[in-house]
């Protein structure tokens, strides 16, 4: 009996290093991505420490407790750019949010599938080019001169500098967003859809019901669990605002607009040289993503029985 007890955890390992084996191919075509997070995602939580002490780089790194952390809070524009840091992620992350689930279920609703694979090319597009050709392109057609102001000046319209005005550039940040992300991030949602068993559309068939039945009793409730999963993932990435498109979209009439904690990183840390105080930012950020997470983790659990695990 003792044997067998012994031999089972024995039995159990060999079992898994035989799976690894056999599944060698599929683990080294992941090992780029393995290595990426540990160099980009692991390591640099280490040396996050260096938000408690003085940088050196000759010298042994001083110890100053909250030090940066008191300097940031009573930083005068601090504030500032967290409140545009909290608005600009609330419009990406919460507002933009039903309108990527809303295309998914529009997309599984065209009948054409030749037409439909031409709208997915179209939409899927955007997401493989960079932040410094897409601000490219929205700030020619935006721009006193571009295409826009040119349709505006047709029908007489008022023209309007969309790049430099504080009171739009917010807006073009959600929207330039959606053209770029929303028919990448529908493939989760469609992948669903296509997954729902055939025999509950053909029972709601049998049953008489109208296409937005089907949709408000069977696609809806299948979409609710991918739906809570990539809000409460999304949350960890709250205070992540977008560095590389608010930096290419950014001029000196909107800065104090848009400026979010990623450029203040930015500036403080790369252009500054003041790597104790953007670590101490960068540590907040991380701190505070998680706790939303895990809070929204929670909350889901308890309200749906729904969460990230």
């Amino acid at each position: 009996m003792n044997d067998q007890a012994a031999a089972s955890p024995l039995k159990r390992k060999r079992s898994v290093w035989r799976k690894l084996y056999d599944e060698k191919y599929l683990y080294l075509l992941i090992l780029p991505t393995i290595v990426f997070f540990i160099l980009f995602r692991v390591l640099p939580i280490y040396n996050m420490r260096l938000a408690f002490f003085n940088y050196s780089s000759r010298a042994a790194w001083k110890f100053v407790g909250m030090k940066y952390m008191n300097m940031i809070f009573s930083s005068p524009g601090f504030m500032s750019i967290l409140k545009n840091t909290l608005i600009i992620s609330f419009m990406k992350y919460v507002m933009l949010f039903p309108f990527t689930v809303i295309f998914a279920i529009l997309l599984n609703e065209l009948r054409s599938a030749r037409f439909r694979k031409y709208v997915q090319i179209v939409t899927y597009l955007p997401h493989f080019l960079s932040w410094v050709v897409i601000a490219g392109i929205w700030i020619l057609a935006l721009s006193l001169s571009g295409g826009v102001n040119q349709i505006a000046a047709f029908f007489n319209l008022p023209q309007i500098d969309y790049m430099t005005d504080r009171g739009t550039i917010r807006w073009i940040l959600m929207i330039s967003e959606a053209w770029r992300s929303i028919g990448w991030d529908s493939i989760f949602y469609f992948t669903a859809i296509i997954n729902i068993p055939a025999h509950l559309f053909e029972a709601a068939e049998i049953d008489g019901a109208n296409r937005l039945q089907v949709i408000w009793k069977i696609i809806v409730p299948a979409l609710v669990a991918p739906m809570l999963t990539v809000f409460i993932m999304n949350l960890g990435f709250f205070l992540n605002a977008g560095f590389d498109q608010v930096l290419n979209f950014s001029n000196n009439a909107v800065q104090s607009t848009i400026d979010i904690l990623d450029t203040y990183i930015y500036r403080i840390g790369i252009e500054s040289g003041q790597y104790s105080l953007a670590s101490a930012v960068g540590l907040l950020k991380g701190v505070a993503g998680t706790g939303l997470v895990l809070i929204t983790h929670v909350i889901s659990k308890r309200l749906t029985g729904e969460g990230v695990w």
